[in-house]
């Protein structure tokens, strides 16, 4: 009987009994369990942390009968049955300390129902120091502790600094009995999507051993091609008939749409996002399926807060302490979009041993790009679609007045809130309407001269465009024309088109361009 596909089931147990596929992790959770005892992971939401967690619990309560034809069933010599803890933060609001307290509170009173309480213990970590001492004495084994979610509390408060530190006092109490209780633990594994509460939280946990950027591990979480074809092969085979494709066109496009994933320097091979091609598989379409369960409104939050330009999220490399950051108050975003899952490791340069990012993949860069559109430009999500596509049209057939006008009408027709850095903001605004384009963009290009705001670069033509604030459209192209900055393109055999724009902080928009080349070589000036 042909498995089901494991849409939404996040238990083991479940998995395995309910005839559901499982994508075998259980040689790699072997190494994890019998070579550390504390351990850290950071992956992406919607990544199979929930299941791994629920593997784990599995294998330590020593259910044998679950692993059967896994790996684990031949490599596992000794099956033993320990008190299991599993902690599980992904349940709640967490708009109030309270609302933390309370989900401790529930965890912990369950455990006394079995392991008893003792009255002098009146804190959150008093209660949870007992029963792990309690637990292990009465069962006769060590304890483990399993923690999945853990940062959701801190990613909750982003932007509000006072109850971010409320969060972050609490739990680092509370994690500290992982330490203080370390002869009762026989293994902990806390499993979240960023870094950025860890030292915060861990600062005492000097025992937790991070394997989020091991290569050891890089594939724990995600789907390989080498699995996916083990695994899908039926299922791809379908996909491609109902979409009237090759069975290699439909990998080429699964490939392009969901794999590259690199949680390390070393992975040459990336992962698939799981989420996204179980829903493939299971509709017979390709759609942005990770993206449909929404995307965390914290990290325009940081975007914004820290003035930050869209133009060098793929463009400026970082360390790897960078990567690493775990400070919230850092004003660098990038961690934790990085850790989020919307940028990858895309190349390493050993001489300065600095990282290359990258979108992993085509969902996550358009997926993205269209959830900066209402923060980031007086579009909607409802009439941004139609929109772009107008605008496309335009730009493929040179129809520069046609495409500017459009452009003056996106911004004067709608009242948005300039956020931030009026140039910045500006600039932002029309890099995400360009990206939405698709087509071959590059903003901030080296040039003799000094840097070109953005070349646009079509089948038939070649733009350069420069914007100014507060100036005017000749100004623009006087800076294009004096720099340089067509030179390099003077042999291309596509005709190329300069155009200046200036913004108004004012108005809030566009009130002048001009272009030199493709025709009329002036644009309505907006008095």
């Amino acid at each position: 009987m042909q498995k089901q596909l494991p849409i939404g089931v996040q238990t083991f147990e479940k998995v395995i009994n309910g005839n559901y596929l499982y994508v075998d992790k259980t040689a790699l959770i072997y190494e994890m369990v019998h070579e550390y005892s504390y351990l850290f992971l950071s992956r992406p939401r919607r990544f199979g942390k929930s299941l791994l967690t629920s593997t784990l619990e599995a294998y330590f309560q020593g259910r044998k009968e679950l692993f059967q034809g896994l790996a684990m069933e031949q490599l596992e010599q000794e099956w033993k049955s320990y008190p299991v803890f599993h902690l599980d933060l992904n349940v709640g609001k967490y708009d109030t300390l309270e609302s933390l307290q309370e989900n401790l509170n529930i965890f912990l009173t369950a455990l006394e129902g079995k392991y008893s309480q003792d009255s002098s213990e009146k804190s959150l970590a008093q209660r949870f120091s007992g029963l792990v001492q309690r637990a292990a004495e009465q069962e006769g084994h060590q304890v483990v502790i399993l923690v999945d979610e853990y940062d959701k509390p801190m990613l909750n408060a982003i932007g509000n600094a006072e109850l971010q530190e409320a969060f972050r006092s609490e739990l680092k109490a509370f994690y500290s009995v992982l330490k203080s209780q370390d002869r009762y633990i026989r293994f902990a594994f806390l499993t979240g999507v960023t870094k950025f509460g860890k030292i915060s939280v861990f600062s005492d946990l000097n025992n937790l051993f991070d394997i989020s950027m091991s290569p050891q591990f890089g594939t724990l979480c995600g789907f390989t091609e080498q699995e996916t074809d083990k695994y899908f092969r039926q299922e791809v085979a379908a996909l491609a008939q109902n979409n009237g494709i090759t069975t290699e066109e439909a990998c080429n496009r699964l490939r392009q749409n969901y794999d590259g994933y690199r949680f390390n320097r070393f992975q040459t091979e990336g992962v698939y996002n799981p989420f996204s091609l179980l829903f493939t598989f299971k509709n017979l379409a390709f759609g942005d399926y990770w993206f449909e369960t929404g995307t965390p409104t914290y990290l325009v939050t940081l975007l914004q807060q820290n003035n930050y330009n869209l133009d060098q999220l793929t463009q400026e490399p970082v360390t790897a302490d960078v990567l690493n950051s775990t400070n919230p108050s850092s004003l660098n975003p990038i961690p934790v979009i990085y850790q989020s899952g919307y940028l990858t490791i895309s190349g390493y340069d050993e001489e300065f041993e600095l990282y290359h990012l990258d979108y992993p993949n085509k969902e996550v860069e358009r997926g993205f790009t269209r959830f900066l559109i209402p923060f980031y430009t007086p579009m909607n999500e409802n009439n941004g679609p139609a929109t772009i596509s107008q605008l496309v049209r335009d730009i493929r057939s040179g129809n520069v007045e046609a495409f500017m006008q459009r452009l003056q009408t996106i911004f004067a027709d709608t009242d948005y809130r300039i956020v931030g850095k009026r140039e910045l903001y500006f600039q932002n605004a029309v890099s995400v309407i360009f990206k939405l384009l698709g087509f071959n963009l590059q903003t901030e290009r080296p040039a003799n001269g000094g840097r070109m705001d953005m070349v646009v670069k079509t089948a038939l033509y070649i733009y350069i465009i420069e914007f100014k604030i507060d100036k005017s459209a000749d100004a623009a192209l006087q800076q294009i024309q004096e720099k340089g900055y067509h030179l390099p393109f003077v042999t291309d055999s596509r005709p190329t088109i300069l155009i200046g724009v200036n913004f108004s902080s004012e108005t809030r928009g566009i009130s002048e361009w001009k272009k030199v080349g493709g025709g009329a070589e002036r644009g309505p000036k907006v008095e």
